[in-house]
């Protein structure tokens, strides 16, 4: 399994709280790509619930990743 932010900015509107299930369903509903599909079904199914991008990939870059000053733009 493998995310990347072009990925996982197809779950950005997904019903968070959601279950594997249900984001199985949103990313085949909203025409997501292949893989994104290939990588939540891959997710162990214990009939968790999933609070946002950060259960599924914990390795998300957050906004504080980046270091650039917002100021001089």
């Amino acid at each position: 399994m493998y995310w990347t932010l072009e990925l996982a900015s197809h779950l950005e509107d997904a019903p968070w709280p959601a279950t594997k299930d249900e984001l199985i369903d949103y990313a085949i509903r909203s025409g997501g790509p292949i893989e994104v599909i290939e990588n939540l079904q891959e997710l162990e199914d214990e009939g968790e619930y999933y609070e946002g991008i950060d259960d599924i990939w914990p390795d998300f870059p957050r906004h504080d990743d980046f270091f650039f000053n917002e100021d001089e733009y």
